[in-house]
């Protein structure tokens, strides 16, 4: 069996459809439930055996002690962390509990159970910390992409808080001997993505025809990675990661974010015409750039593919088209997750300028 922090999230979600698609063995999914953790992401899976949900949280180290000492895992893959820059702006606290302090009792919680194995499990277990790109700052345009010695340069409170994590987990190897793996990963997108995100927000905004809101001049440039490839890095990675290694996780998918959202347009002209026969395009409206935003990431992932074989599988171009087809067969899973609690979020968060 393995652990699987923040199970319920998208990322997270998706790493587990994914495991229990390619393997049999079990996961125990541990996730908050907050805005983000969607337990219907899961529905699939309600009458199968291998997975075991349980609502509880990181920091709650009695807790902890209790599923590693009953289920035992061989692993653990912590996804668990708030996620979301704008949110970190307005209310960082949430962040320093959930990615410092709950990274911090989760180490210490599976550092007391891996303590107490028997040496071949103690040998074989291994602890992966899933992280972010943005953790290395922001990137001149014509400068080369984040390799895994980049120093480190958050500019978020979001960002700072998972660089915090990185290094405790990179500590607990260090002085502890914990068989720790960390993979930081670029922009991910795809299914189950929570519609504050600028794809999934676009995709449902231009479906509902609201406007799409684009901070500032838009020029602002990510690297996209379809989140099943990133799911199989994530396999890859604890199969045969060496230990206390970083591995970066990257599309090869520079692209601005206005471009994104032309193409997003450009889709759902072909796959779902708006009524009057104007492209969605004509929904673009920019807003006031949030404080602090980075204008470039780019995630340079060769030793990932050098030393494990991995690379991503879809194209931007692919992945993109999946996704929007995605969306335009759920619209009940859109529906479930636009509480009141989420509409008023965008509205306060995406103002016009």
């Amino acid at each position: 069996m393995i652990l699987v922090t923040g199970g319920a999230g998208f990322i997270g979600a998706n790493f587990v459809l994914d495991w229990l698609a390619q393997c049999d063995e079990p996961v125990l999914n541990l996730d908050k439930l907050t805005y983000a953790g969607n337990v219907h992401n899961l529905d699939s899976l309600s009458q199968d055996t291998r997975h075991t949900f349980v609502q509880g949280d990181i920091a709650d180290r009695t807790l902890l002690d209790r599923l590693l000492a009953q289920h035992r895992p061989r692993a653990v893959v912590n996804f668990a962390a708030e996620s979301h820059v704008d949110r970190s702006i307005h209310g960082p606290e949430d962040f320093i509990q959930t990615n410092v302090v709950g990274t911090f009792r989760l180490l210490e919680a599976v550092r007391q159970h891996w303590s107490g194995l028997p040496a071949m499990e103690k040998e074989a277990f291994r602890f992966l910390h899933v992280s972010t790109d943005e953790v290395y700052g922001t990137l001149e345009p014509e400068a080369p992409a984040f390799t895994e010695t980049h120093n480190y340069e958050p500019n978020s409170p979001y960002s700072a808080s998972k660089a915090a994590s990185d290094h405790l987990v990179r500590a607990w190897h260090h002085t502890y001997g914990l068989p720790v793996l960390t993979t930081n990963c670029s922009n991910n997108y795809g299914p189950y993505h929570f519609p504050e995100k600028l794809i999934p927000l676009v995709i449902v905004n231009a479906l509902a025809g609201k406007p799409l809101p684009i901070y500032g001049d838009g020029r602002q440039i990510r690297d996209w990675l379809y989140v099943r490839d990133h799911c199989s890095a994530i396999r890859r990675v604890l199969e045969a990661g060496r230990l206390g290694e970083t591995y970066n996780v990257g599309g090869w998918n520079e692209s601005a974010n206005i471009d994104i959202v032309r193409l997003i347009c450009s889709l759902l002209d072909e796959l779902r015409p708006r009524a009057d026969g104007q492209s969605y395009a004509a929904q673009i409206t920019h807003v006031t750039d949030r404080p602090g935003h980075d204008r470039r990431y780019a995630i340079d992932a060769r030793k990932l593919e050098r030393e494990l074989g991995w690379k991503p599988a879809e194209t931007f171009e692919t992945g993109i088209r999946k996704t929007v087809q995605w969306y335009l067969e759920h619209p009940e899973w859109v529906a479930q997750v636009q509480s009141g609690a989420y509409r008023d979020w965008v509205q306060k968060q995406y103002q016009s300028a």
